[in-house]
């Protein structure tokens, strides 16, 4: 179904229920913001009602009336000026609260509603990472979220309480004069036609922009992401031409929206204007017909019409703005509950969690596939002894990464076993199991903030103390105290302002810091330089020393102390066997150890 036929469904009565699930822990402020709304209903005809009242009953009887009876007009015409002035003000504290109130509870829904959702994200399985663009979840988390706040603040129960003064309104003025009422709304058919034409023009023109709005943060994202890429082959004026053309279009939807805005509300005011018009010429013509005294009663008739057409249209100007919003509101409400209704999360039932893990792992049979029937790797088994270091090898797409990924559960197998300590992993609390398992991968992620921020991940529970002294165990004490701040100092976003090396050894602070059983280390010197890579090997010796270790290596130079190498192919196991052991044996590990050392060797003699 295309996101056009989805705005159409104005009430879809089973989101709007989920919506405002989110708001029962409030639900005495939403009652509050109903009741609120009846009572504005019900004041908005009284002022004028009561203007009508003090020229029919006071005014005109007391131009007629003696000096004495005078005296009294006037003192009573205080008093109904006095009531006046207390329902206008009644009214003000009342519409003060009502858009207070609603305004609230759609920023408090909207702040559970995202926590919601992200914990949500926070618990997806990898795989709904690998096929969901992260601008999309982003979209989802933040501008989404808060079109579902518009429901509560702009939308729905502004709505109710604009069609309830509607209501009340017409009400009062047909009991009044039902026929100074038709004459009135004469105009109205071509009102509502302008209303419908105008909120469909505007909704297409805002699915427009909201998609304009998208494609625009997706480029915007992903090419500052690889400026470096743009500017190095000077590729900058083709992408600028790109964001043009994409810029045009937002801009041409905005156009669209505002020309519907520029012509609707002065359509209204024509309206207005006609309705006002006819109320002044029946009025007139009856004022020439009648007697009198009941001409005088049609003056303030007239008076509190010209004031009911005025209140009548304040929230007719507004509210298909406000159905569009509501639209909206639905249709994000829907993209919402789409990313909360996935199943394809985490499982979390093991209970198993033991005070530490010894550190055994064992593979048995393992199937496990990206995608439905294409499995990258195929019937995996080996055994990894407590203490010992395992090493993995083989050429890229092989399944060496898959192979760590699976340990620690970001992806579930489809067939076999995976065993720690001879336990399923499925059986372990989920955070026992990774707290068990640290990980240093090739492309070091680190946050915006400070250095002990991204060493710690913002646990407040470890002490600077014990930071200290992982980062004088890997060697890194002097080079962090060197930089302004020392570990307060803010490496930036994805630590743009250190080097490669400098955070791939920040990593292995942070996993010794939280002092896993269980180690591994995906290609860890496959991007550094000569220099870092000696000082990433010295800190590798001290980390995997103790510990159960998985080694992930492109040179085969870092993994020759290895207690057993691996060599994968095309998600097989093609051989298990000690550095020695492999050479002799001259198959698929002698090969891939021949071409590594080949190549280095004319290059080194070039130098």
């Amino acid at each position: 179904m295309s996101e056009q036929v989805k705005a159409k469904k104005i009430f879809d009565f089973r989101l709007l229920r989920r919506v405002f699930h989110y708001a029962a822990p409030y639900k005495r402020r939403l009652y509050l913001s109903v009741i609120l709304s009846i009572a504005l209903a019900i004041l908005a005809p009284l002022r004028p009602f009561l203007i009508q009242f003090t020229i029919n009953g006071y005014i005109e009887k007391g131009m007629a009336a003696d000096y004495s009876l005078k005296d009294r007009m006037e003192e009573l015409l205080i008093w109904v000026t006095m009531l006046q002035i207390g329902l206008l003000l009644v009214e003000t504290v009342s519409r003060f609260y009502f858009s207070f109130i609603t305004a609230w509870l759609g920023q408090t829904v909207v702040k559970d509603l995202r926590v919601a959702v992200y914990k949500k994200i926070l618990g997806l399985n990898l795989s709904q990472y690998d096929k969901t663009p992260i601008g999309t979840l982003t979209t989802r988390t933040i501008n989404d979220i808060e079109a579902i706040n518009d429901i509560f603040s702009d939308s729905l129960i502004p709505i109710i309480a604009d069609l309830l003064s509607i209501i009340s309104i017409l009400f009062f003025m047909f009991v009044v004069d039902w026929r100074l009422t038709l004459i009135c709304l004469a105009p109205f058919p071509f009102l509502i036609l302008a209303t419908w034409l105008f909120k469909e023009s505007v909704n297409k023109s805002f699915i427009r922009v909201r998609n304009a709005v998208s494609a625009l943060n997706a480029f915007v994202q992903e090419h500052i992401t690889g400026m470096q890429i743009v500017q190095a082959f000077a590729a900058e004026k083709r992408e600028a031409a790109k964001f043009d053309s994409i810029n045009k279009e937002h801009r041409n939807a905005n156009i669209n929206a505002i020309f519907a805005y520029s012509v609707f509300f002065p359509l209204v005011e024509i309206i207005l204007a006609v309705s006002t018009g006819l109320l002044v010429w029946w009025g007139a013509r009856q004022v020439l017909q009648l007697p009198e005294q009941q001409a005088r009663e049609l003056t303030g008739k007239i008076i509190a019409f010209f004031l009911y057409l005025n209140i009548l249209f304040r929230p007719l100007r507004v509210i298909a703005d406000k159905f569009n919003v509501l639209q909206m509101g639905m249709v994000a409400s829907e993209r919402v509950f789409r990313i909360m209704d996935n199943d394809d999360f985490i499982k979390t039932e093991g209970s198993y969690a033991p005070e530490k893990v010894r550190g055994k792992i064992e593979f048995k049979k393992v199937f496990f596939a990206y995608v439905k029937d294409r499995n990258v790797l195929k019937n995996i088994s080996f055994m990894v002894q407590p203490g010992e270091t395992v090493a993995i090898v083989g050429h890229t797409g092989s399944g060496k990464t898959s192979i760590i990924s699976l340990m620690n559960r970001l992806y579930d197998i489809q067939q076999g076993e995976i065993l720690i300590d001879d336990v399923q992993i499925g059986d372990y609390k989920l955070d026992v199991l990774r707290k068990s398992i640290g990980v240093v991968l090739q492309d070091v992620f680190l946050f915006s903030g400070s250095v002990s921020d991204n060493i710690t991940l913002r646990n407040e529970a470890i002490p600077r103390e014990r930071i200290v002294e992982a980062a004088r165990l890997i060697g890194m004490q002097d080079f962090i105290m060197r930089l302004p701040g020392g570990y307060d100092y803010n490496v930036m976003e994805r630590g743009g302002t250190l080097s490669m090396g400098q955070r791939q050894l920040l990593s292995f602070i942070r996993a010794l810091l939280y002092d896993p059983s269980i180690l591994i280390l995906d290609e860890a010197t496959s991007s550094v330089d000569t220099e870092s890579e000696l000082l990433i090997q010295e800190a590798i010796d001290k980390l995997i020393a103790g510990r159960s270790s998985i080694v992930i290596a492109h040179r085969l130079s870092t993994i020759r102390k290895a207690s057993q190498i691996i060599v994968l192919d095309k998600g097989e196991i093609k051989e298990i066997g000690t550095h020695e052991e492999l050479l002799e044996k001259g198959g698929f590990y002698a090969k891939l150890h021949e071409m590594q050392f080949s190549k280095q060797e004319p290059a080194e003699q070039k130098v």
